[in-house]
Formats: C-alpha cells, sequence, structure tokens
C-alpha cells in the first residue's frame, strides 16, 4: 500500500464559504461543480458514473474506502467525477474481494479529494444555497488564490460534455446470435446498463454521441437506446436531431437521465437546471400508468420543464417523483418512445425499476404496443 501522510487541504465553495480538511488521493488541484450524493453504498459506482464528469462529489455516507476497490466494479474505464469530499477516508479495507485501497485507487487515476470535512454541515449548506463550484487542493492554501483559479471555472449551466466522455469508436456488447439487437447512442453511458440489455438477450451494438441516425440505422437494429451522461441536454443539438429522425420513422425508443431530457427536447418541451439535483439511491416514484411506486436510483442536475410537458400534446406522464412531484418519467403519444429520469440499471441501487428493461423488449418484440 502507498505510504500515505494527511497533509492539510482546502475546500473554497463559489460562494466564499471554505471547508479546512486533510488531503486524500493525489495531491493537487481539483475544480468543478460540488454536489452530493445520499447513498449508503457503491461508491466505486459512483466514482465511475461519466453523468459524474465535471462534478465534485460529496458522499453522505460517513465511510469511504472501508471495503476497498474492486475491479469489476467500475461503470466506465476510469474515474469520471472532478473530486471528492468526504468526512472518513478509510485506506485499511475489510473485504477480501478487494483488489486495492482507495488511494492506491485514487493515485493511478489522478483523484484529488478532501476528507475530514463535517459533510453534514456541507450537504446543508450545498441544500440551502444551490449547486455551484468548486476547487479543492492539497498544495495551495492561499484562499485567493483559489478565489481567483474558482472564478476562471464555467457553469454547467451551458456545458456540452457528453461527447467528451462518450466512446470515440463504435464497439459491441453481448451475443451477437441473439433474438433482439438494439443501437446505443453513448452521451455517457453505463456498463450496467449493458449487462441489463445483454441478460435479457439482446445484442448492443454502442456508437460514439454524435453518430447520426443514418449510420446507426446501418446496423438495423430493433430498437434503439439514448442513454445517461453529464452536461445540459438544451446545448445538444446534435442529439436532439438523432431522436427526430428515431421518431420519424417510428421504432422503438428508450431513454434513461440525459435520454430523457433529449427525448423532452425533441417533442418541443424545454429543460433547466435544477436548485439541486437528485443524487442518491432511495428516490421515491410512481408509476402513474401502472400505479405502484418504485425506490429509484437518481444522478442528475438537471430536468424536464414540468409546464411543459403538461401542456404537450406530444408527450403524456408516465412517472413522478414523490419528493418533489417532477417529471420522471414520459412517453411519446402515436409513438414507441419512452423514458425515465432515473436509472432502472441502479448500479448502485435497489432493483424496483429494473422492469423497465422488460418493456422495451416487450416493445421491441411487439407483445405490447401504447
Amino acid at each position: 500500500m502507498t505510504n500515505y501522510t494527511k497533509l492539510p487541504a482546502v475546500l473554497l465553495l463559489a460562494d466564499g464559504t471554505v471547508f479546512q480538511g486533510k488531503a486524500a488521493g493525489k495531491i493537487g488541484t481539483t475544480t468543478g461543480e460540488i454536489c452530493f450524493n445520499t447513498g449508503m453504498t457503491g461508491y466505486q459506482e459512483i466514482f465511475t458514473d461519466p453523468s459524474y464528469f465535471g462534478q465534485i462529489m460529496v458522499t453522505t455516507n460517513s465511510h469511504i474506502g472501508n471495503y476497498g476497490i474492486q475491479k469489476e466494479e467500475i461503470e466506465s474505464e476510469s474515474i469520471k467525477i472532478s473530486g471528492l469530499v468526504c468526512k472518513n477516508y478509510n485506506i485499511v479495507y475489510s473485504r477480501k474481494q478487494a483488489t486495492e485501497s482507495i488511494q492506491d485507487y485514487f493515485e493511478h487515476d489522478n483523484l484529488v479529494a478532501i476528507s475530514d470535512i463535517d459533510t453534514r454541515a456541507l450537504v446543508s449548506h450545498i441544500r440551502d444555497k444551490g449547486a455551484m463550484n468548486a476547487i479543492i487542493s492539497s498544495e495551495i492554501t492561499d484562499i485567493e488564490e483559489l478565489k481567483r483559479r474558482l472564478a476562471e471555472v464555467p457553469s454547467m449551466d451551458g456545458l456540452e460534455l457528453s461527447s467528451k466522455v462518450s466512446t470515440k469508436e463504435p464497439y459491441v456488447f453481448g451475443d451477437p446470435n441473439a433474438a433482439l439487437k438494439v443501437a446505443a447512442l453513448d452521451l455517457g453511458i453505463k456498463k450496467n446498463i449493458l449487462r441489463s440489455f445483454e441478460s435479457r438477450g439482446v445484442y448492443v451494438k454502442v456508437f460514439p454521441a454524435k453518430t447520426s441516425f443514418a449510420e446507426m440505422e446501418k446496423f438495423n437494429p430493433d430498437g434503439y437506446f439514448i442513454s445517461n451522461g453529464p452536461g445540459d441536454p438544451a446545448v445538444m443539438p446534435y442529439a436532439v436531431e438523432t431522436l427526430n429522425d428515431i421518431l420519424a420513422v417510428n421504432k422503438p425508443m428508450f431513454g434513461i437521465c440525459l435520454g430523457h431530457q433529449l427525448l423532452a427536447e425533441a417533442n418541443g418541451i424545454g429543460t433547466m437546471k435544477m436548485f439541486n439535483g437528485h443524487r442518491g439511491l432511495n428516490h421515491p416514484v410512481k408509476n402513474i400508468i401502472k400505479n405502484h411506486c418504485e425506490v429509484t436510483s437518481q444522478n442528475h442536475g438537471f430536468g424536464v420543464n414540468e409546464d411543459d410537458v403538461r401542456n404537450s400534446d406530444k408527450v403524456e406522464i408516465t412517472h413522478i417523483n414523490l419528493n418533489d412531484k417532477s417529471i420522471e418519467g414520459i412517453r411519446v403519444k402515436g409513438k414507441k418512445a419512452f423514458s425515465v429520469q432515473y436509472h432502472p440499471e441502479s448500479s448502485p441501487g435497489p432493483h424496483d425499476s429494473r422492469y423497465l428493461f422488460d418493456d422495451f423488449v416487450s416493445l421491441m418484440k411487439g407483445e405490447i404496443s401504447w
């Protein structure tokens, strides 16, 4: 295990609030939009979720690193968060299956973090003040210099980030002899989404974010999947154009998270930056079509405009968040297209919503229609 010394570190928020802590991970400086996740487990999956690209993560669970790092528990090939803020940073881990400590993992992937922070006070502050940029440094202690650097960081509102995390070349996943084929537009896709398709007998070809519908159609898929991802959906006209082309041919289409927001944009429904996003494993959602509730895994800082959805004659609401009544699911009238704001592949998280993959398979097979 790498020798680890707890050097002083600083967390500065854009509103001037300063937290003093201890260095964790790589010694250095990092910036991003600060957000928090309320999940009690699954920290490695959170670190590697491409939807978190450009964000500094605050974990509300008091212990991080206590069960180590396991190579198979990743959602992409590298850490995607910009930085980590936690309370107790555990170098020593208890799980026999783990292959390395969190400190070794962070040093390998060049992640700057800060520990020994009062995360309850920090989360309460963010909840009251809203999302904002932040900077972590274990090499700079001059607050004025940190303020100068932080002022240069762009707002997440208006940033197009999906093309930065998307695959550069198409690739396939699953059994080539599977009965069904899906073309997936990779805006920041998670590995467990692909595993969820594979386990249902679906062969997936994953395409870069800016791939045209014509190029994806050459795969002759039975359906299209629009993935999760980071950034502002309002500045992604290339993806909206692709979705409109799919809607025009009326093949089955399923969107998750950013894919949900883009399906809304493709139907004239606006999206907006949330005061604080939804990030955690315990968000209650009601399926108003089936009249049942599910506990969901969520990670998003943007949402669809509720008034636009309710006034639209193109879509109908399928799911509602029971905490704040935000729109969590829609389907397009007269089309084979639907989407949800949350993560039914739930890695980490409860499995209540995995039926949505079954619904998509049934839609491709022609077993259900709307």
